[in-house]
Formats: structure tokens, sequence, C-alpha cells
């Protein structure tokens, strides 16, 4: 009688299933740090009543978060390339929440908050550095073909998600109280940074040479690839700019002029969001077949539809709900468009041991769009025509610079050029895997 072997799982389906649920546990954190602005937009109106202040004090909030974060991130990402990421990602998380606690605990207990409330907002932005980039590195990591576009796909569809609960949530929140949302950050955070420190296994980092050889090589990566990586930073940046400005306008306008409240500007606010996380998931999935084919077409046909909304969207914003809503659901779809194809290409563009500055300094250009989107918009309740064509013109250079300037071959590895998409053989580099 024979003996039946007990059933096997193929290793490669195996090294799927670990790194699949890794993938869960790293969109976890661009999840958690998108709300560290977007939970806070549709609350800004009343932030503006309570605390007294003008349009572009409450701007600042936003802002006060953004520079910091946009400041610390080259520094995490370099360092993360020495030590690891995880040992950054996980303490970045609990400064990130207990700067929310704080900002908390400052609204309701001090009678004029705003002060502590920005000095909390500060270190906030602090530990929101070692974040979402680190993420993103951690998936250049682990998936070394095709695949990784998809991957990234996912981390800014998850980026994007956050964005669209963000708003319903903050509106939810502040209808119990205005400075509730604040704590949800430490709620949030904290079981996060467990998973990341806990469930998250790096293999030891194999570090070649001292830091005058790392900056060296860093060095050389940039300058040869200087016009491609330019341009990739500042699609980046040009598409949150617009797009985080635009939100905060909406979130003004909406009170101000169609008299919504909380948790209906969070509605309606998280619309044009859905259509960017919902894009950003599908772009991912088809720059995975065909990635140094498309993504530059893609980027560019992206800043050309945000082009043709914020040329649109000043003739309807002030008048009309309804329109000015669709022209932003084209803005959010191409928003989500450019962000896998730009993030797919950054992260590609160098070596694992380099590859965390790297996607960090683009985290950084992104945060200060961020930073910048709010009070530049601000000025659009008086200007409003300038700001939006402005705004358009900016997607406009930025999209022709793209398409003369992005060279996919240049930036990414051999194994990711031409044809269709990887088998599973071949869709991860064998020497560098998360284990």
């Amino acid at each position: 009688m024979a003996v039946r072997k007990p059933q096997q799982h193929p290793p490669q389906a195996s090294d799927q299933a670990s790194h699949q649920w890794k993938l869960w546990v790293l969109g976890a954190v661009p999840f958690i740090m998108v709300l560290g602005n977007s939970m806070l937009v549709p609350v800004l109106p009343k932030m503006m009543k309570v605390m007294h202040l003008s349009l572009f004090q409450v701007g600042l909030v936003i802002t006060m978060f953004s520079i910091p974060a946009g400041l610390i991130i080259p520094f995490a990402g370099a360092l993360s390339d020495r030590i690891g990421r995880k040992i950054i990602m996980a303490p970045a998380l609990i400064v990130y929440g207990t700067g929310g606690l704080g900002a908390g605990l400052a609204a309701w207990l001090f009678p004029h908050p705003y002060p502590w409330i920005m000095g909390f907002r500060l270190l906030q932005g602090i530990g929101a550095g070692g974040t979402y980039q680190l993420a993103m590195a951690v998936a250049g990591d682990m998936f070394q073909s095709q695949e990784r576009a998809r991957a990234l796909g996912m981390l800014e569809a998850a980026n994007g998600l956050g964005k669209v609960i963000s708003p319903i949530a903050g509106s939810l929140l502040a209808l119990v109280v205005w400075f509730l949302p604040f704590f949800a950050y430490g709620v949030l955070s904290f079981p996060i940074a467990a998973a990341v420190w806990f469930l998250l296994k790096e293999p030891p980092r194999k570090t070649t040479g001292g830091f005058r050889q790392y900056w060296t090589g860093l060095k050389t990566t940039l300058t040869k690839k200087a016009g491609s990586i330019v341009a990739t930073f500042l699609g980046g940046a040009v598409v949150l700019f617009i797009l985080f400005g635009v939100l905060s306008y909406l979130a003004d306008i909406l009170e101000t002029k169609f008299g919504f409240g909380e948790l209906p500007r969070g509605f309606i606010i998280a619309i044009p969001v859905l259509a960017s996380a919902t894009t950003s998931y599908i772009s991912g999935t088809v720059l995975q077949k065909r990635i140094a084919a498309w993504s530059r077409p893609i980027v560019v046909g992206g800043l050309a539809l945000i082009t043709v909304a914020m040329i649109l969207e000043p003739f309807f914003a002030t008048r009309q709900v309804v329109p000015a809503l669709a022209i932003l659901v084209a803005q959010g779809i191409g928003t989500g468009s450019v962000l896998p194809a730009i993030n797919t290409l950054v992260t590609s563009a160098t070596s694992t041991k380099e590859r965390g500055v790297v996607t960090s300094l683009y985290g950084s250009v992104r945060f200060f769009g961020v930073a910048l989107g709010p009070p530049v918009f601000s000025l659009a309740m008086t200007h409003r025509y300038w700001v939006f064509w402005g705004a358009a013109g900016l997607a406009l250079v930025t999209g022709l610079l793209a398409w003369f300037l992005i060279k996919e071959k240049d930036m990414l590895p051999q194994k990711m050029r031409g044809g269709g998409g990887s088998s599973p053989r071949s869709s991860r580099a064998p020497r560098e895997k998360i284990s």
C-alpha cells in the first residue's frame, strides 16, 4: 500500500502569500499618514470659527504639519538605508500619534489653544517624516520586477482610501466635538506601529563602505538621471499641491456659499478623492503589465486632465455644486493616474542600498506641495480665476517637462523594461526579499 505524501505548497506560493500580508501592513502606514491632513480639511471652517482665525491662519494647520515632515523625510530615508526601515518607521508612528493626542488635549484644556495646536502639529509632522516614503522603499525592496508597479499602486490606493475615509471620519468626529479628530491619530497609529515592529522582518542590512562611498554613489545616480528625477519629483509635488489646495478651498466654499454642514462637506469632499484612490489602484494594475511603455504617457495624460479641470473649475466653483464636483472628479482621476507611475519610476531609479533616501527626497517634495496648497488656494477667495488658471499653467508645464525629460529606460532596471507582465517565478529577485 502506497503511503501518500503530505501535500506541500510550492515555496513561491508561500512567498507570495507572505509578501501579500506584509503589503497589507505596509498599506496601513500611508493610510494613517494621510489622515494627518485630510481628516482636518472639512473641520477647518469650524476651527476657524471656534478659534477666531482667518482662512490663511487655519490653512497653516495643514502647513505646520507638512513642512517639518518634508524636512525630516530625507534624513529618515538616508538613515533607513544604513540601519533599516522599520526601526525608523515604528518610532515615527508613535511620535505621529503623540503629536495628535497633544493637539487634542491642548484644544480641550486651554482657552486659547491655537499656538499649542500648531506646536503639536509640528511634532506630528516630524513623526510623519518617517512613514509613507519608507513604506514605499520597503515595497521597492520586496518587489523587483513589473509587480512593483502593482504593489506601489496598492500603497497609493491605501493612501487614497485614507483620503476618502478621513473627511467623512473627521466630519463625524467633529459632530461630537470639533477637536475629537486629533485623538484619532493616537488611537490608530500606536497599533500600526506595533504591527510594523513585530510583523515586518527585515534581513540584516549589508552596508558596504562608509558614508563617503554611500553619498558618492548616490550623487552619481542622481547626476546621471537628473532630468528624469526632476520631472518625476515635480510631478508628484504639483498634483498634490493642486489636490490639497482645491480640497481646502472646496471645504470653505461648501460652507460659505452653499451652507453645507460638517458631515455633508465630508461626503462631498470624499467624492473626488475616491476617484483618485480608485484610479491609483487601476493605474498600478495596468502599469504592472507595461510599465516601460505606458508610464510616461499616463503621467502626461493625467497632468493634461488636471490642466483642463483647473481651467474649467472657476466657472462653476461658486455657482453650481454638481458641475464643479464633476470637474473635481476628473481632477481626481488625473491625480490617481499620475502618482503610481511616478512612484514606480522613483523607487526603481536606484538600488536597495540607496532607495530609502531617494524615495524620501521624493516624499519631501510631495509634502511641500501639500503644505503650499491650502495657503495659496486661500487666495482664490478673492482671485479665483488667477489661482485656478495659474494651477492649470503649472500642471501644463509639468506635463511638458515630464514628456521631454522622463527617460523610462534610465529609471527602470533591466528586468522591468520591455514586454508584458512577469511570471511568479521571475517577479522577485531572490537576493532582495523581506523574509
